[in-house]
């Protein structure tokens, strides 16, 4: 018996309208987990032999909704969304808070994978062991609010008018859609939740859209997957709830709070487009954010630490934007980045992202630059179809988030991401327009700098990130440390909120659910190296539009070589020698050779010999590149 496991994914072919059923094996659940880890290993299972040739927005994408072992139990919910990535042609592990997980698990089921292309818009309906691929054209189009409210009240009603929904003892179904953004292939869409949650990084939403896939919804009644020691996960989970509730700062303000203090105390906010990062406006501060919360704490199932905060505009022409705090990320992406410094429009602008289904973090990133080449003289008015994106305003930038999610104009070029969109507009215009990009491997740069030194990730993480500009994933010294790459595969295959992790705990409860006895250190030394080795070759793989060069593309992008021109840290710069020395020094630690490609005794000692073929393939192209 597998403990803490149902032992299989529902398997979903859109293109023959087939449903069956994905077997898990004991030992791939033991060196994988779940989430980002298990996806890592399928997809290169199942799609490693012709990678290259795979198209992310083609049918031939595998997209993966996955739980892990400690989902339900551990505090808090999320729920795992890969695939292979429209944005950098790897892997990515993009999670977001959602109950699906939760449903998915009682409805018998350790995840979906879907397959193939609908004819016509779908989505996929399940409750219990019922599965249903249901007609979505009437949800086509609909913005996040609109689709949000017409499925709610289609699912609810549907299992109310066959007494499956009886007052105070079921709950409602979840479900995570696509608003038009993913419905058009936009590679910065995200799968969305409850409106204002989002899986970003990775594009993932395309990828639904390129199925034709609108929404997943999940609804079970059975218990959840039977731990291998009960009682040992009930005194854990009394352990965590007592240590999870002491934690007062993200109760109160959520990642929020670092709107003000990560540019004014840190150095490391993006300020119009990275060209600074430093500012003293303190109208960013949360108490002025707070003013416009209609909910102060707002949590996904159980979940004690409640960091989520709903804001909404009561007044003025913009009344009606509704969204989350906004989180950091957003305040600082839809705010200073954008020379926005009032939190009004910035929560308008997060409302847009969210209502057109839109990644807040590469959106934002992207109407950066695109404000910058603006502010040079290299777009112009007729270019951008009559925007004029001078920093700071909001209504410019809301209609460039309209051409993007509806690919007009100017933002049907955007809507291929920054660096396609770069590369693009470098043709066009016979002008290096990358050099202001700040992305890694095709992903927008997370919102935190590391000219300054004084934020938590170190200059070299983002150069040697598997998952690019991720910066919830990206490396630490020591590299071992919580949120660097190696720790953070445990929450994000594990499918745990990594606000709550408690690290001496999340291994406990491991155990004490599945029965696997893998301490901290042999997960850091052979599950996270596995899994980060498997999405490595899966990134140098790449293809079939874009492929990375090992140590070229393994950079910072060039603005953080230059030195900060404003704040207490003016003047400091990362140093091109000092990347040069730490990325060799992390490649060795991972079992990787000086291009960062996973040795033959790694493939053995971490049992993924499978993708020696797919490394040969990789070795020959870096050879022949060098030749030519």
């Amino acid at each position: 018996m597998i403990y803490g496991y149902h032992g299989r994914l529902l398997d979903i072919d859109l293109s023959h309208e087939r449903i069956g059923e994905h077997p898990l094996e004991e030992e791939v659940l033991r060196d994988y987990i779940g989430g980002r880890g298990l996806a890592a290993y399928i997809l290169l299972r199942e799609l490693g032999h012709r990678w290259e040739n795979v198209d992310p927005l083609g049918e031939e994408n595998i997209l993966l909704f996955l739980t892990g072992p400690l989902t339900g139990y551990y505090p808090g919910v999320k729920l795992a969304v890969s695939g292979k990535s429209p944005q950098s042609n790897g892997i990515v592990g993009s999670v977001l808070s959602s109950e699906v997980a939760i449903e998915l698990k009682a409805a018998g089921y350790d995840g979906v994978l879907v397959r193939g292309k609908a004819r016509d818009p779908v989505y996929v309906y399940i409750e219990g062991e019922r599965v249903e691929i249901r007609d979505a054209s009437h949800l086509w189009g609909l913005n996040g609010r609109e689709t949000f409210s017409r499925l709610m009240k289609e699912v609810w009603n549907n299992l109310k008018s066959r007494n499956l929904a009886r007052q105070g003892l079921t709950k409602e179904p979840s479900f995570v859609y696509i608003g038009p953004a993913g419905e058009n292939k936009v590679r910065t869409a995200a799968v969305m939740a409850k409106l204002a949650h989002a899986a970003g990084y990775g594009g993932y939403g395309a990828v639904m859209g390129s199925k034709n896939l609108k929404a997943l919804v999940a609804k079970g009644f059975g218990p959840m997957p039977k731990p291998k020691h009960p009682e040992w996960v009930k005194l854990l989970i009394k352990e965590s709830w007592n240590r999870l509730n002491r934690r007062t700062t993200f109760k109160q303000w959520g990642t929020g709070s670092g709107g003000y203090q990560t540019a004014a105390l840190t150095s490391s906010e993006p300020v119009r487009n990275w060209q600074e990062e430093w500012h003293d406006n303190r109208a960013m501060g949360q108490q002025y954010f707070e003013a416009h919360w209609v909910k102060r704490f707002w949590a996904d199932y159980g979940c004690p630490s409640a960091c989520m905060k709903i804001s909404y505009l009561r007044s003025g022409a913009r009344k009606g934007a509704l969204t989350d705090t906004p989180d950091y990320e957003l305040q600082a992406y839809m705010g200073p980045n954008l020379g926005v410094f009032e939190p009004r429009s910035c929560i308008y602008l997060s409302s847009i992202a969210d209502d057109l289904g839109l990644c807040g973090i590469q959106t934002g990133n992207l109407l950066g630059y695109v404000a910058e080449l603006y502010e040079k003289g290299l777009l112009s008015e007729k270019d951008l179809s009559g925007v004029k994106p001078k920093w700071g305003d909001a209504e410019a930038f809301a209609r460039l988030m309209l051409m993007i999610a509806k690919r007009e104009g100017i933002g049907n070029l955007m809507a291929e991401g920054g660096f396609r969109f770069a590369l693009e507009l470098q043709k066009l215009k016979g002008v290096d327009v990358r050099k202001y990009l700040v992305h890694s491997k095709g992903i927008a740069i997370g919102a935190h700098g590391v000219r300054s030194g004084k934020d938590y990730l170190p200059e070299f993480s983002y150069a040697t990130s598997t998952q690019g500009g991720d910066h919830t994933s990206a490396p630490r010294k020591p590299y071992e440390a919580p949120w660097g790459e190696l720790w953070m595969t445990f929450p994000d295959s594990a499918v745990i909120c990594a606000f709550n992790a408690e690290t001496d705990l999340m291994f406990q409860f491991l155990e004490a659910i599945t029965g696997f006895g893998i301490t901290r250190e042999e997960w850091m030394n052979a599950h996270a190296k596995r899994i980060l080795s498997l999405q490595r070759v899966a990134l140098l793989l790449g293809g079939p539009d874009i492929y990375w060069r090992p140590l070229e593309d393994d950079d910072l992008p060039p603005r953080f070589y230059e030195p900060l021109p404003s704040g207490p840290f003016k003047g400091k710069a990362v140093e091109k020698e000092k990347i040069e020395k730490e990325r060799a020094e992390y490649f060795s630690f991972m079992g990787w050779d000086s291009l960062g490609i996973p040795k033959e005794e790694t493939l053995q000692s971490l049992n993924i010999e499978f993708v020696r073929p797919f490394l040969a393939r990789v070795k020959g192209r870096v050879n022949n590149t060098r030749e030519n």
